[in-house]
């Protein structure tokens, strides 16, 4: 009789045991994880050290890509404007207008729509924190819930004319002497956190570092003020310390074991710069700006605790296209099956799964364009290119080549070109390189005038 009680108890405690553990099993599992989108700004894939860089240590994000995933095919239109609108909208420019760095401001969100738009479906509440660039209008008008935005780019100190003052959530506010932006955004970002803390959240941290003017940091040495390619690194340092500062941050509100960091940028370094910028001596061919590879590939790191492969480097192709899909897939967000986004859901492979990788990959700027596969891209003007040295150097095909490879990947890539069909949509009305049409008009209506 005892025995037979015994047993009935050991199974009853067994079976309690197995439905605890299965609740909490499909409570992680059900859980929707926190995602912070990490954007530099004029960040070169050279210069993160765990990318191989000679000139710049950054630990706290060579941690995120020790814990995480690295990707090594990560691809960004080469202007800032033109790719956040990419990154945002999910879809190409010749799609949305999104040409050059003041089209992107012709965006209505009657007709393009946001990231924290399509993740507010899955209740998530959301923040855009920093840069707002040459998007148009503002975060609120395209879905942020929250918002501190500055005006321009490369804002540090209130010395500097668009540094005088910022918006926090509608209200105009002046910036302080002595107070710096990028710890005045990371404190602002610290009570977003705290506040939204007990429910999904998508943070859109959009980084000064390290687009121009470059400015001494609080931790610079005032001896070296004068010294840019000092200064310059100073601002990466602190860079990468303010990402161990989120880390910590996550770690005191318990946020950590949930939350996905995506670390990413804009596009290429830019200037002079680029010369600074190598990996084992060499310089990547390109900057911001051009349509090489130094000005379109960036440096991508996914961390998600428990779920990416600890220190796993994947060389599948990337676009910034890409990150929306993604995001909708992670939180159970539908897309609309009535518009037409170019992204394609890595999710798989930030799961550690094979996944259905890309074939190639689309980058365009002003009525420039590629498209390019793993060992080849071919431009607008049909020019075709053998990257196997990418990223220091492309090597332009002869139309009259009889190597079969070649010939084989002009089709693939001319047919995928013919697909996308980007000279069908829109043109751009610019100087041509992409960056402020407005300028680019005054300049050519002023070189009028002095020819006459």
């Amino acid at each position: 009789m005892i025995q037979k009680i015994f047993k009935c108890l050991n199974l009853t405690l067994a079976s309690i045991v197995s439905l605890s553990c299965f609740s909490q099993t499909e409570k992680k599992t059900s859980e929707k994880p926190n995602i912070i989108f990490i954007l530099a700004d004029d960040l070169g894939y050279p210069e993160i050290s765990c990318n191989g860089s000679d000139n710049y240590k950054t630990p706290n994000i060579d941690k995120l890509a020790s814990q995480g995933l690295r990707f090594t095919n990560a691809y960004a239109a080469p202007l800032s404007g033109p790719s956040r609108a990419v990154i945002m909208s999910g879809r190409y420019a010749f799609r949305t207008g999104a040409t050059n760095q003041d089209a992107t401001g012709k965006m209505s969100p009657d007709i393009e729509t946001f990231i924290p738009t399509y993740l507010k479906q899955a209740g998530y509440a959301s923040a855009s924190i920093g840069k707002w660039g040459q998007l148009p209008l503002g975060p609120a008008e395209f879905g942020f819930d929250d918002y501190l935005r500055f005006t321009g780019s490369g804002i540090y100190w209130n010395t500097q004319a668009n540094g005088k003052t910022y918006v926090l959530n509608g209200e105009k506010l002046v910036l302080n002497d002595h107070e710096y932006m990028p710890d005045l955004m990371h404190k602002h970002l610290v009570e977003f956190l705290a506040k939204n803390k007990n429910k999904p959240f998508f943070v859109y941290y959009s980084l000064s570092e390290v687009h121009e003017k470059i400015l001494p940091t609080p931790d610079s040495n005032p001896i070296n003020n004068f010294d840019l390619k000092t200064i310059y690194k100073d601002n990466i340092n602190y860079m990468d310390k303010l990402v161990g500062k989120l880390r910590k941050e996550l770690e005191k509100l318990r946020l950590s074991d949930k939350t996905i960091l995506v670390f990413f940028s804009d596009n290429g370094t830019a200037g002079g710069k680029a010369d600074w910028a190598t990996i084992g001596g060499r310089r990547l061919i390109g900057q911001k700006g051009k349509m090489e590879e130094g000005g379109s590939l960036e440096p991508l790191i996914v961390y998600w605790p428990g779920v990416t492969p600890v220190g796993k480097v994947s060389h599948d192709l990337i676009s910034s296209s890409d990150f929306l899909p993604t995001f909708a897939e992670i939180t159970g967000t539908t897309l609309p099956k009535d518009k037409m986004l170019d992204g394609q859901s890595f999710n798989a492979q930030i799961h550690g799964e094979k996944g259905n990788p890309r074939t190639s990959v689309f980058v365009q700027l002003a009525n420039n364009y590629w498209v390019r596969n793993a060992g080849w891209k071919l431009n607008q003007s049909g020019e075709l290119f053998d990257m196997s040295k990418a990223p220091f150097e492309e090597i332009l095909v002869t139309a009259d080549t009889k190597n079969p490879a070649a010939i084989e990947a002009r089709k693939t890539l001319q047919a995928e070109m013919d697909r996308l069909n980007p000279a069908a949509g829109y043109h751009d009305e610019g100087g041509g390189d992409g960056r402020h049409a407005k300028k680019a008009k005054k300049e050519a209506k002023k070189n009028k005038k002095l020819a006459e």
